[in-house]
């Protein structure tokens, strides 16, 4: 029993180490943050993307659907 407790207990503080980041280097892990920094580099016009209200999205879609029905019935 008394073993049990122990590794119950060693596995509480690895989890601990891991979900505070202490123990991510050991673990193979990476903070947020740093993961796929090549992603981030190989963003284009990043700053060009911005976010618009679900009915103004909505409407804008609609509207390119019926143009794209409009130009193929052509």
């Amino acid at each position: 029993m008394r073993v049990l407790v122990a590794l119950l207990a060693l596995a509480n503080l690895a989890f601990f180490a891991l979900a505070q980041g202490w123990a991510l280097p050991y673990a193979g892990l990476s903070r947020h943050d740093a993961r796929e920094p090549q992603r981030l580099a190989a963003q284009i016009n990043a700053d060009a993307v911005r976010v618009v209200p679900a009915d103004v999205a909505a409407a804008a879609a609609s509207a390119a659907a019926a143009a794209a029905a409009a130009s193929a019935a052509d």
